[in-house]
């Protein structure tokens, strides 16, 4: 490959912002340490505890307040808001546990100097990821070889998931080809192209989506092949779909779910099951202290906002298709089904000003820990649907019942991935991350949702 087909996979790029925000970090400190009167903070081997926490902090809170979102990284004044909570909260509680930490200066200007330096170092290194990394010369450049139905879905999906993932051109196979279909900044060729494109333009990569084999003809065959041999990258679109977005493209299996079933071995797992449950066990009793806690402050709230009972019950379908009342704190004012069941909206007429703090805070699920303890739900799984929903998107959604092969949770995948939403588009959109994770669930998988989960809860994503 030449030099002008260089590239970094998403997983590359994140691993590669990480390391580098640690590297500068630390760099800008030792300067700092060795040009100014800065003795708060030194790297020496005596003090590499002081390192390690000082890294540890950087990657979990980083983390929370997504400064590893690839979307927001290609974009300065996107990721500038990350860096500034980044660093406030890291050195915030470097500061507070001294223990582990160097002992506080008593001079206020080495807070200052350690404060603004990884402040720097961070924004220094940004930019230049941005003016370097995320550039063309840096592009993933693709051609789709397959039907004109399915490229717009599929440019759109990828352009979302990896901006650096350009799709440049593609081969219509498609038994009918009489409307000239035109895409913006994408390129039509045909099987006799394929060969002189691919290595013209530095193709780094070609992704088959066909619905069905049948429409590849001998000659894109013949070039794919031919292709391949030359060690071009040949994919097919639904793994490519999944590795990018990180769900399962249901609307493009068709019958083909063998590749999909059965799920992930965890499922089967009865260690992973074992501590699982217990992780569940442990943090929905202290939950359940916290929501004892909260309680008084919600009753209050309740009785002026909501006017109604403070807790309220309501059917939804768990773990094998079997029923159970999920428990949550009342956000809606009393009767509000009472013209029948609706999808609840965004800004929902029903629910009381009170009630929208308790959604946006997520105050409203934490007597869901019960649910939780008593073994109805997990901490981590998809959300529970009530049965009148869960009956008509079954109907419309494939593999919608699928979701009841495991607990459903108080978080999951597709909570941390996708706003709320209240249409057909939305349920497809979540059902998509929910497959994701019964597929591939893991327990560094659930530690990610953990904690993009507390980056839902602070940002109010959301309903």
């Amino acid at each position: 490959m030449s030099k002008n087909s260089i590239h970094f996979n998403i997983s590359e790029r994140k691993v590669l912002l990480r390391v580098f925000d640690i590297i500068s970090v630390l760099l800008v400190l030792y300067f700092v340490g060795n040009t100014f009167e800065f003795d708060y903070f030194s790297i020496t081997k005596k003090h590499w505890r002081w390192v390690f926490v000082l890294i540890l902090y950087i990657s979990i809170f980083g983390t929370i307040f997504e400064l590893y979102d690839l979307q927001k990284s290609s974009q300065i004044e996107k990721i500038s808001t990350s860096i500034v909570f980044t660093v406030s909260v890291t050195v915030l509680f470097y500061f507070l546990t001294p223990f582990l930490t160097p002992i506080l200066p008593g001079n206020r200007l080495q807070i200052v100097y350690f404060y603004f330096a990884i402040l720097f170092a961070l924004v220094l290194w940004r930019l230049a990821y941005i003016t370097f990394i995320v550039s063309p010369r840096f592009y993933r450049k693709v051609i789709i070889v397959g039907e004109v139905s399915s490229v717009e879905t599929i440019i759109e999906a990828f352009k979302e998931a990896d901006p650096n993932y350009k799709i440049v051109g593609f081969v219509n196979c498609a038994a009918s080809k009489k409307d000239n279909i035109k895409f913006t900044g994408i390129k039509e060729y045909s099987p006799k192209q394929l060969n002189k494109v691919v290595k013209e333009d530095h193709i780094s990569e070609i992704v088959v989506a066909s619905y069905n084999s049948n429409t590849i003809t001998y000659e894109t065959y013949y070039a794919l092949i031919s292709l391949l041999e030359e060690g071009i990258p040949i994919r097919e679109y639904t793994q490519v779909y999944e590795d990018l977005t990180q769900r399962i493209p249901i609307q493009f299996v068709g019958r083909d779910f063998y590749k999909y079933f059965p799920f992930s071995r965890s499922n089967k797992n009865k260690m992973y099951l074992f501590f699982h449950r217990m992780f569940d066990i442990l943090i929905s009793a202290l939950g359940l202290v916290f929501c004892a806690l909260f309680t008084p402050f919600v009753l209050l709230g309740n009785l002026i906002g909501n006017r109604g009972r403070l807790l309220y019950t309501q059917e939804r379908i768990g773990k094998n298709g079997r029923q159970f009342k999920i428990i949550k704190f009342r956000t809606m004012i009393k009767n509000a089904e009472q013209n029948g069941v609706t999808w609840a909206k965004k800004k929902d007429s029903r629910i009381t000003l009170f009630g929208r703090f308790l959604r946006n805070t997520r105050l409203d699920e934490m007597p869901q820990f019960l649910n939780v303890l008593k073994g109805d739900m997990s901490l981590i799984g998809p959300r529970p649907e009530r049965p009148y929903f869960v009956k008509e998107l079954s109907e419309m959604l494939p593999f919608y019942e699928t979701r009841h092969i495991i607990k459903p949770g108080l978080t999951g995948w597709a909570q941390v991935k996708t706003r709320y939403g209240s249409s057909y588009d939305d349920s497809l959109l979540k059902l998509q991350y929910d497959l994701y994770y019964i597929k591939h669930r893991s327990f560094l998988l659930d530690i990610n949702i953990l904690i993009k989960t507390l980056s839902t809860v602070i940002f109010f994503r959301g309903q």
